[in-house]
C-alpha cells in the first residue's frame, strides 16, 4: 500500500524548514551544527554507560580513546535505547546548554533523540519516531542545518528495504508528541534508501542539491539519485535524477578501479506522480547504472568546493541470482564522484577502491556500510557479511583522500572469550563478520575538541527480551536487539 503524509505532517515539515536560527558556519564544512565554535569549556568526556566499548583499536590507533555513551543496556527514566543504532546527527540545544542527538534504530524502524549535557552525558531520551511512523528500516541519516545547507535544522532519514519507502524529515527542537505518525516527504520520492545528504549551500549558489543512495538487490539494482531545487530549503517541488554513464552503460562492473567515466544525472519526468516500483521502471528507459546496493555516502569537508567530491560505498551482492553473472560488485566498492563546477547533473566519477581485486587495496572489504568523509580522510565501515568465508570482523578502514593509504583503524569486539561472552553472543558463538557498526560522526567542532566523534555499535548477536518492543510502536514488538554509541577522541580528521 502506498503511504502518504497528511496535510498536518506536511504542516509541521514546513515550520521546521522554515525555522529561524542565529549560526555560523563550520571552517570544514562538518555537518554536524550550525555553530562551529564552542565558546564554552570542553566536555569533560567519560564513560556514561554500563556496556563496554565493543570495537578494538588496531595497530597505529591506540591513542585514540573510546567512551561509551549509552547502550540498550542504560536506561533514562523510561526511555531505554533501542537496537541497530545506525544514522545519526546532532545539534546544540537550544539553550545552548547540551546537545541533541537523532539517532536511527534501523530494526526496530524508529529514531531516537537524546539529550546530552554540556559533558555529554545523555540525561534523557525519547522516540522522536517510532515503528508505526518509521515505517521501514532506517539506516543512515543527516542533519542539514541553516549555516551549512541553507535550511533546517532537520534530520532526514530514509526508510530502506521497500521501493515504496520514503525519506522522514524531524526537527531535532520539535517534540513529537505524535511519533507514531509517518514524516515522509513525497518530494524526495520513492526509494529503498540509505542516507539523503544536501550538500552545502554554497556548493551551488541559489539551489537545495541533495544525493540519496539507494539500497536495492533486485532486477533494477541500486541508484544514485539527485534531488535540485532552484528554491533554497525546498524539498517538494524540484526535481529528481538517477546517475548514468554518458556511454549509456548500466553495468557496475564494466567501471575498471581507478578510470574516470563520464556521467550524468538523467531525469525522471513527474517524479512526484510515480510509485517507486514507477520509478525503478525508468532505470533502464534512462540507461542509470545498477549498482550493487548503493549504501552511505559523504562529501569531501573543506570548502564549498570540496563538497562537490562526494564518496559513495556500494556495499555489494551475492554473486546469484540478477548478480549471477557478476556485473554487480560482490564485496563492494567505494566511488568518488566529483561533480561539475556549474552543473549539479554532470560530473566524472571514479572507483578507487574495490573489494573484488584480491591484489588491490581494498582485497579484505567485507561489505562496505557507513562512510563519513573528513578534510583529509574517508572513513569506510563494514557490514555484516552473510555470504563468503571472512577472516576478520568488521573492521573500520582510513582512506587517506590525497595518497590513497588504506589503513584498518578498529575492528568490532565480539568478546567471544570475555567473561561476559554469552551475553553478547546470544545463541552460540557469533560467526566472523556478523556484527556491523552505523554512523560515525564527526563533532569536533560542535563539542570544541579536535578530532573528535561519535561512533554506533551493531552487535547484532546480543539480544534481550528487555529489549523487545520498546520504541513504542506496534510493528517491531518482538525486536530485541542491543546496540551502542561510542565517543572517539583522537581519530584524525
Amino acid at each position: 500500500m502506498r503511504i502518504t503524509t497528511s496535510k498536518l505532517a506536511l504542516c509541521a515539515i514546513t515550520a521546521s524548514l522554515v525555522f529561524a536560527y542565529s549560526c555560523s558556519k563550520n571552517d570544514d564544512g562538518s555537518n554536524t551544527n550550525d555553530d562551529s565554535s564552542n565558546t564554552g569549556s570542553q566536555p569533560e568526556l567519560q564513560n556514561y554507560s554500563a556496556t563496554p566499548a565493543l570495537i578494538k583499536k588496531m595497530s597505529g590507533f591506540e591513542s585514540v580513546d573510546a567512551y561509551t555513551l549509552i547502550s540498550s543496556e542504560d536506561t533514562l527514566g523510561t526511555y531505554r535505547f533501542a537496537g541497530s543504532a545506525d544514522g545519526a546527527g546532532m545539534v546544540k540545544a537550544q539553550d545552548g546548554k547540551g546537545y541533541i542527538m537523532m539517532v536511527n534504530n534501523e530494526d526496530n524502524y524508529s529514531v531516537s533523540r537524546l539529550y546530552l549535557d554540556e559533558n555529554l552525558k545523555p540525561i534523557k531520551g525519547e522516540y522522536a519516531l517510532n515503528s508505526d511512523g518509521g515505517q521501514w528500516r532506517l539506516c543512515s541519516g543527516t542533519m542539514a542545518t541553516p549555516a551549512l545547507n541553507g535550511f533546517g535544522p532537520v534530520f532526514l532519514t530514509c526508510g530502506e528495504s521497500n521501493n515504496e519507502a520514503m525519506t522522514h524529515a524531524l526537527d531535532p527542537f520539535q517534540v513529537n508528541t505524535t511519533p507514531g505518525t509517518p514524516r515522509g516527504l513525497p518530494g524526495l520520492g520513492h526509494w529503498s534508501g540509505e542516507n539523503a545528504v544536501p550538500l552545502l549551500k554554497d556548493a551551488y549558489s541559489g539551489k537545495t542539491v541533495i544525493i540519496t543512495g539507494e539500497d536495492a538487490s533486485d532486477a533494477s539494482g541500486g541508484q544514485l539519485a539527485l534531488y535540485m531545487s532552484n528554491t533554497v530549503g525546498d524539498l517538494e517541488n524540484g526535481s529528481q535524477y538517477m546517475l548514468k554513464r554518458v556511454d549509456g552503460n548500466q553495468k557496475e562492473t564494466d567501471m575498471v578501479a581507478g578510470t574516470v567515466y563520464d556521467v550524468e544525472f538523467a531525469k525522471i519526468e513527474k517524479h512526484k506522480t510515480l510509485t517507486g516500483t514507477q520509478i525503478q521502471a525508468m532505470v533502464d528507459p534512462l540507461k542509470a547504472i545498477k549498482f550493487g546496493r548503493v549504501e552511505d555516502l559523504d562529501y569531501r569537508k573543506g570548502s564549498a568546493a570540496s563538497s562537490r567530491e562526494i564518496y559513495f560505498n556500494v556495499t555489494g551482492q551475492e554473486a546469484s541470482g540478477v548478480n549471477a553473472d557478476k556485473s554487480r560488485t560482490v564485496f563492494g566498492r567505494v566511488y568518488k564522484l566529483v561533480l561539475n563546477d556549474t552543473d549539479p547533473t554532470k560530473g566524472k566519477l571514479i572507483c578507487v577502491l574495490d573489494g573484488d581485486n584480491d591484489n588491490g587495496p581494498a582485497k579484505q572489504f567485507q561489505n562496505p556500510d557507513n562512510i563519513c568523509v573528513t578534510t583529509n580522510y574517508a572513513y569506510i565501515q563494514e557490514d555484516s557479511n552473510t555470504y563468503g568465508a571472512e577472516d576478520h570482523d568488521g573492521y573500520v578502514y582510513q582512506y587517506n583522500l590525497a595518497t590513497g593509504e588504506l589503513k584498518v583503524v578498529f575492528e568490532l569486539d565480539h568478546r567471544r572469550t570475555a567473561a561476559d561472552a554469552a551475553k553478547y553472543n546470544v545463541g552460540g558463538t557469533s560467526v566472523k563478520g556478523s556484527w556491523e557498526y552505523g554512523a560515525l560522526l564527526d563533532i569536533s567542532d560542535l563539542v570544541g575538541i579536535p578530532n573528535t566523534f561519535s561512533l554506533c555499535v551493531q552487535p547484532h548477536s546480543w539480544t534481550d527480551a528487555k529489549f523487545a518492543g520498546i520504541d513504542g510502536g506496534s510493528k517491531r514488538l518482538t525486536e530485541k536487539q542491543g546496540s551502542q554509541i561510542l565517543i572517539l577522541k583522537g581519530l584524525p580528521r
